[in-house]
């Protein structure tokens, strides 16, 4: 496939662009930032012009794309003034999605983000673990943009039943190098009780935008994207035992499973997590 990748030089982006290339797709880095280079486009994403123009050719690079995968955000509350995130990414999703639709491609997957769920679970959770079936619950600026980002993709494909648009809840995108940090969260389970206890391996983040490529069908979807196990040594139960006495836990868990549930997008995509901060660990032992 071609593909048009936003915030190709992120955190997670340079996993989803090196995922996507090793899987044999041609693609191309959208970014504000980057180094000179054939696969790389510097390109405010606010600038409607600039984008649409961006999608459907650009001389010596490419005449099309057939599928966008948007990333390029402001990527988390507090970096910058809440009005400057709301207008930020809000407009860069509203002119990457239209744009893609101007330019007639059918395919696009796009970062939400794990805060609609109700993070930092300061008001519990309605039950654990938790998953995409109950209604969304922003708690910051950054969020509310998330979940207005995810209605707006629920309209686009009512317009159009051929396009399809999957948001990817990613939980807190980690490189091998982040899991030395791992073993201290075990002092306090408070700690990193704010989106309970979980993380994505930023290379399984490029395996998850790898099978929504292949497997989404068209419509909305929104899919949470998490580790199969959470970032603690203790058992999952015991952690919403003492953290969350109150909240109703839907399953019997494993020892170490993910309280963010990734049944739907095992279901649907047919995605499973390959990485683990512990395989780090006994590698490292």
């Amino acid at each position: 496939m071609k593909i048009a990748l936003t915030g190709g030089s992120g955190k997670l982006g340079r996993n989803v662009l090196k995922y996507l290339q090793d899987a044999g797709h041609d693609v191309l880095n959208l970014d504000r930032a980057g180094t000179r280079s054939p696969g790389f486009i510097q390109i405010d994403l606010t600038d409607y012009g600039s984008v649409v123009d961006a999608l459907l050719g650009i001389d010596d690079r490419h005449t099309g794309f057939d599928a966008v995968v948007h990333l390029g955000a402001i990527p988390a509350p507090g970096i910058l003034p809440d009005a400057t995130t709301f207008h930020n990414n809000i407009l860069s999703t509203y002119n990457v999605f239209q744009a893609a639709r101007r330019a007639g491609i059918k395919k696009i997957v796009y970062a939400s983000s794990e805060t609609v769920l109700g993070l930092p679970f300061d008001l519990e959770p309605p039950y654990i673990p938790v998953d995409e079936e109950y209604p969304a619950r922003p708690e910051s600026t950054y969020s509310l943009v998330k979940h207005l980002e995810e209605q707006m993709a629920i309209q686009l494909t009512r317009w159009d039943p051929e396009l399809s648009i999957s948001a990817f809840r990613f939980s807190n995108v980690m490189n091998p190098e982040d899991y030395a940090a791992f073993p201290s969260f075990d002092a306090d389970p408070l700690l990193r009780k704010w989106n309970l206890w979980g993380y994505i391996d930023a290379r399984d983040g490029g395996q998850a935008v790898h099978r929504a490529l292949e497997n989404a069908k068209p419509g909305f979807e929104a899919y949470i994207i998490a580790a199969a196990d959470t970032v603690m040594s203790r058992s999952s139960a015991s952690l919403a035992a003492e953290v969350f006495p109150g909240v109703e836990v839907t399953k019997d868990v494993g020892e170490h499973e993910t309280l963010l549930s990734i049944d739907k997008a095992r279901r649907l995509l047919g995605f499973e997590p390959e990485h683990s901060w512990r395989d780090a660990s006994t590698q490292k032992a």
